[in-house]
């Protein structure tokens, strides 16, 4: 396994959505570089696109995107095809029309050859399996087991971090408050637009009443990332020392 080169930087897989907007300034206030990594598959919502150029270019944030286009060949869903309506809630069996097969997988993995190259070894994506919505890619025995497979695929210590895993939305806001991105996310982000064109204008108003209380992540999670003051108080996945025995490679475990 070869050394860990830089610890002071991080790839963030950024879509522009809420979630990877939320992870970027988790991670601006933990690494002294910061690399911002999209993915343009031809998605509906080219839109978010637009709006993480724009953060990334405000934030002064290293920012790149990556041609996928192929992915939306492979896998035509209703987050790619104007044609296929989007369900309205999750099936009974399977997984919504709107789960792109392979998507994280795929992301993740040109993330990893992106941060090599760079000497990077830390990746932070925004999966939560707590409001995962059925999409068997954003559960953490997904993360750990590519983790595992990243590191020896290029003899590599990776660490894919996903500050949000255990989060609901409320937190995920929560968070965003604590790490000053709360009105960046609301009003920079597609946050408005999404709300809108599904009919539920209230959700701002929910929002506005949430800034307004404040309401403390301290109190409302067990878990609360923002309590880590310092980089090394941070929970991390552990380095990837596989050890290559009659076993299988054990899979990153928090510390």
């Amino acid at each position: 396994m070869q050394e860990l080169k830089n610890k002071d930087a991080a790839v963030v897989v950024f879509s522009g959505g809420q979630d990877s907007t939320t992870c970027l300034f988790w991670a601006l206030k933990r690494y002294k570089k910061v690399i911002a990594l999209s993915f343009d598959y031809h998605q509906k919502h080219v839109k978010e696109l637009e709006c993480a150029k724009k953060i990334c270019r405000d934030h002064e944030v290293e920012h790149h995107i990556m041609d996928m286009s192929l992915l939306n060949q492979l896998a035509p869903n209703s987050l790619t095809r104007v044609d296929i309506k989007v369900d309205e809630s999750a099936p009974e069996e399977g997984t919504p029309n709107s789960f792109v097969d392979g998507r994280n997988l795929l992301f993740l993995s040109y993330a990893a050859v992106f941060a090599k190259q760079r000497g990077i070894t830390d990746i932070i994506t925004g999966v939560s399996q707590s409001d995962f919505s059925g999409y068997p890619d954003c559960r953490d025995m997904f993360i750990k087991s590519l983790n595992t497979t990243l590191c020896l695929a290029m003899d590599y210590q990776f660490d894919i971090i996903t500050p949000l895993m255990w989060l609901d939305k409320k937190e995920t806001w929560a968070l965003a408050d604590e790490l000053g991105a709360f009105d960046i996310i609301r009003n920079e982000t597609l946050i408005k637009a999404s709300c809108k064109a599904i009919g539920a204008p209230n959700t701002m108003i929910f929002l506005d009443r949430f800034r307004f209380k404040r309401i403390s992540f301290r109190e409302k999670s067990k878990w609360n990332p923002c309590r880590y003051k310092n980089q090394s108080a941070i929970p991390k996945l552990t380095p990837c020392a596989v050890t290559v025995a009659i076993a299988a490679p054990v899979a990153p475990q928090w510390k």
